[in-house]
C-alpha cells in the first residue's frame, strides 16, 4: 500500500489526484474506488493509503482509505 496526500478532490464530478509520500507522478482518484460507507468523497489535504495501478491514462488510485 502506498500513502499519500490528496492534492483536490472535486465531488461533483467524482474524482481528483493523490500526491504520493515518495514523489513521482500525482495519482488520479474516483470516487469507485474509495472504500467508505455512505457518500464517497475525499477533502483536500487529507492523508490517505492505496494501491496504485495502471490506468487507460496512467497510475490511478484503487482501494483508496483514509489514514
Amino acid at each position: 500500500m502506498a500513502i499519500g496526500t490528496v492534492k483536490w478532490f472535486n465531488a461533483d464530478k467524482g474524482f481528483g489526484f493523490i500526491t504520493p509520500d515518495g514523489g513521482g507522478a500525482d495519482v488520479f482518484a474516483h470516487f469507485s474506488a474509495i472504500q467508505s460507507s455512505g457518500y464517497r468523497s475525499l477533502d483536500e489535504n487529507q492523508r490517505v493509503e492505496f494501491e496504485v495501478v495502471q490506468g487507460q491514462k496512467g497510475p490511478q488510485a484503487e482501494n483508496i482509505r483514509p489514514i
